[in-house]
């Protein structure tokens, strides 16, 4: 597959930034996010970076990557940077545990294809 520059640009990013939120929660528990206010925001900011780079990618790429949720993920950014003040952090918490291990499994096979 061939992406335009830009695009492979702001995939690499979103994996990234999955990566250090799956980084920031290993070894933790569900918990910690509510005790731990550092944690919190660390996650917090790194899915925000993950739905912001979402949010530029062209929409021939997204059509030729169907199985990312791009929906739900730049939505997931909007909640983030509108609602600050109400992050649930149960949803931060699955977020990053159940949804982003198969998102950085996407993309790496996205970006392993260019």
């Amino acid at each position: 597959m061939s992406l335009p520059e830009k695009d492979e640009f702001r995939l690499r990013h979103m994996l990234e930034a999955s990566e250090q939120a799956l980084q920031f929660a290993h070894g933790r528990k569900r918990a910690d996010v509510d005790a731990d206010a550092m944690l919190r925001f660390a996650m917090s900011h790194a899915i925000t970076i993950v739905g912001e780079a979402a949010s530029k990618v062209s929409e021939p790429t997204r059509a030729a990557l169907p199985g990312i949720p791009w929906p739900a993920i730049v939505g997931m950014r909007h909640r983030l940077v509108h609602a600050y003040f109400d992050v649930d952090a149960d949803v931060l918490w699955k977020s990053t545990n159940e949804s982003l291990p198969g998102l950085v499994q996407q993309l790496k096979a996205a970006l392993a294809g260019i």
